[in-house]
């Protein structure tokens, strides 16, 4: 069970929004290389990052953050935003960055995920961000009429390594985590499933260490990690706990 830090890049900042809502952009730190390699410092095994520039343009706007994050933390990072061809996942997987996540063009251009996938084994994820369960595309700006669960059984047998599946109704609200939803995503498909969105106290990381997350990789913290909310200490030693239980 992995908790991932979010370093959400915005004008090479680091940001956090409201539910995906670029005028409500919190800045949390002028400096992404830093932020990257204090969250190693805390202990993380992992890092999140997404490039939302990116995710409204189509193609990516902040690789010099992007590279100064992958210089400055030896953990494996996983990307995504504005990745919209096989180019750009080649790019970034050449740079460094271990995992690519593909969204948009999951919905858009689907054979895009199965090509990536078969080339890259192993180092391509789908993003699914859902509004009452139907996804959102283009920096969450157009909702589309495919609901998440028919998204993730498009690519069952494609390859991909997870699916980081956010409620964009919890993102960055700091209400809980939408369990029900992401549960019954991780029952209904045999991809890895990681939690994203809302992940806002302890309590959430007690429930993401329980029998009944079991089936999850994980969960994405963001700005309850930027303000305290959850102590990075704690929080990992509840998932060691219970990787120690489970294990025994």
């Amino acid at each position: 069970m992995i908790l991932f830090p979010a370093i959400d890049l915005k004008e090479g900042h680091c940001v956090r929004l409201i539910r995906g809502d670029m005028a409500q952009a919190t800045v949390f730190n002028d400096d992404p290389a830093a932020q990257a390699a204090a969250f190693e410092n805390q202990g993380f095994s992992w890092l999140h990052v997404v490039d939302l520039d990116g995710a409204f343009a189509g193609k990516p706007m902040n690789a010099a953050a992007v590279e100064g994050i992958l210089k400055a933390t030896g953990n494996p990072v996983q990307l995504g935003g504005g990745v919209r061809d096989l180019a750009t996942v080649e790019a970034w997987l050449t740079r460094g960055v271990r995992r690519v996540i593909i969204g948009t063009a999951a919905v858009k251009n689907p054979a895009l995920v199965r090509e990536a996938a078969k080339k890259f084994p192993g180092q391509i994820a789908v993003g699914i961000d859902a509004r009452d369960g139907f996804v959102a595309v283009e920096g969450w700006a157009d909702t589309s009429t495919l609901h998440a669960h028919d998204l993730a059984k498009r690519f069952e047998d494609a390859g991909v390594a997870a699916i980081i599946f956010t409620d964009i109704d919890r993102d960055g609200a700091l209400g809980g985590v939408n369990w029900d939803a992401t549960i019954a995503l991780a029952n209904a498909t045999s991809i890895p499933v990681i939690a994203s969105g809302g992940v806002a106290s302890l309590a959430d990381i007690t429930k993401l260490a329980s029998p009944e997350c079991a089936g999850l990789e994980g969960a994405i913290s963001g700005r309850a990690l930027y303000d305290g909310r959850i102590d990075p200490v704690a929080a990992l030693k509840i998932l060691a706990d219970a990787r120690r239980e489970r294990a025994a």
